[in-house]
C-alpha cells in the first residue's frame, strides 16, 4: 500500500534494519506515558520477535521512500480468527498527526476483514492519569465511571474513537491501583457478511 509516499510493508524478521528501527520506535514511542511497556531495546526486540514466531501475530511497518520506519502496527488473532487485537501501534513523534497511524489502522482493519474477522479491538492503558479513569478507584460504580469517561491529556482512546472504535469496557487496576486498561472495539463485518 502507498499513501502520499508512505509504503505499508510486512514487518519481517529478515529485514534487520527495519526491525531495529521498529524496536527503537517502540521504546521511544511509549517512554513518556507507558515507561514500563518496553523500557529497553532488548524488550522491544523480544516483542518484535514474537511476530516472527507466532502464527497468530502479524505486523506491518509504514516506511518512507528511503526505508525509514515512520510507524508500525501489530495484531494478535483470537477467537478462532473472528476477533483481532491491535497490539501495538506506534508512530514516530515527528510523523504523528499526518495520517500514518490512521493508514496503519485502516490497513490492519482491511487485512482482518479480508481474513474473515468480525471485530478489531484494542486496549489502551492509562498509567499516567490521562483520562478521568486514571488514578481513580473505579469500584463499586464501575459503569458510572466508564459512562463519564473523559480524555484529559490526549489519551489514545480519542484517536481510536475517530477511527470508528467504541469504548467496550475497562479493566480496573490492570497495571496497578488506579491504572486501568480502557478497551475499545470496532466492527469490521456485520451479520449480513456472516
Amino acid at each position: 500500500m502507498t499513501l502520499d509516499g508512505i509504503r505499508i510493508v510486512p514487518l519481517r524478521a529478515e529485514d534487520r534494519e527495519v526491525v531495529r528501527q521498529a524496536a527503537e520506535l517502540l521504546v521511544e514511542g511509549f517512554r513518556a506515558n507507558w515507561p514500563d511497556a518496553w523500557p529497553r531495546i532488548e524488550d522491544a526486540l523480544a516483542e518484535l520477535a514474537t511476530f516472527a514466531t507466532d502464527d497468530e501475530r502479524v505486523a506491518w511497518a509504514a516506511t518512507d521512500a528511503d526505508g525509514h520506519v515512520l510507524g508500525w502496527i501489530g495484531a494478535i488473532q483470537g477467537y478462532s480468527g473472528n476477533v483481532w487485537e491491535l497490539h501495538p501501534l506506534v508512530v514516530h513523534p515527528d510523523h504523528r498527526g499526518r495520517g500514518v497511524g490512521r493508514a496503519l489502522v485502516e490497513f490492519l482493519a482491511d487485512a482482518a476483514r479480508e481474513s474473515g474477522a468480525f471485530t478489531l479491538w484494542v486496549g489502551t492503558d492509562d498509567e499516567a492519569q490521562m483520562t478521568s479513569l486514571g488514578g481513580a478507584d473505579l469500584y463499586p460504580d464501575l459503569l458510572d465511571h466508564l459512562r463519564d469517561l473523559r480524555n484529559l491529556r490526549q489519551h489514545p482512546f480519542g484517536f481510536y474513537q475517530k477511527l470508528g472504535f467504541q469504548v467496550a469496557g475497562v479493566v480496573p487496576d490492570a497495571n496497578g491501583f488506579g491504572k486501568p486498561d480502557i478497551l475499545l472495539a470496532r466492527r469490521l463485518r456485520g451479520p449480513a457478511d456472516a
